[in-house]
């Protein structure tokens, strides 16, 4: 099948469960147990099978990047001078290796990708730029946006 039909649905305890864990992936099995409305062994089923069926790709911790000296955020729009699979290809694996970059989004549109990353300041994103990313395979030009503040930054 060209696109797998999904047969896993989500009921509303699932939905809690899903939310509870997005804001904190720390919570004790019994404490979202009992958030969720269940005993712990029925929340633990369900738990393992929302990881499972891939709802919940892992955990992690949520790291400051201002106590790291990570303040500094910029979107770098890019264009590619190809785009073959073999230079999409190319460019999604060299930025796999740049750890100042943050996410990146293949982008329908003006640009080929959207590129969030982050440095210490201005300076320190001026030579990422010109050293790193305008030197990754293909890339033809870029234009950058400054992020002034992070209004809302979470995944849900």
């Amino acid at each position: 099948m060209p696109d797998e039909q999904k047969t896993d649905t989500l009921d509303r305890i699932d939905r809690k469960i899903l939310r509870e864990l997005g804001a904190d992936g720390r919570i004790a099995i019994t404490d979202l147990a009992k958030k969720v409305g269940l005993s712990k062994s029925p929340c633990q089923v369900r738990m393992k099978r929302l990881q499972d069926q891939g709802y919940i790709q892992g955990f992690r911790a949520v790291l400051n990047p201002s106590k790291l000296g990570l303040d500094h955020v910029a979107f770098a729009e890019v264009r590619l001078t190809d785009t073959t699979e073999k230079a999409l290809s190319a460019f999604n694996r060299a930025v796999m290796d740049v750890p100042e970059i943050e996410q990146c989004h293949m982008i329908a549109g003006s640009f080929d990708y959207l590129l969030k990353v982050r440095s210490s300041d201005i300076q320190a994103y001026r030579q990422i730029l010109g050293e790193v990313i305008s030197a990754l395979p293909y890339v033809g030009s870029t234009s950058t946006h400054v992020s002034m503040q992070a209004v809302k930054d979470s995944a849900f």
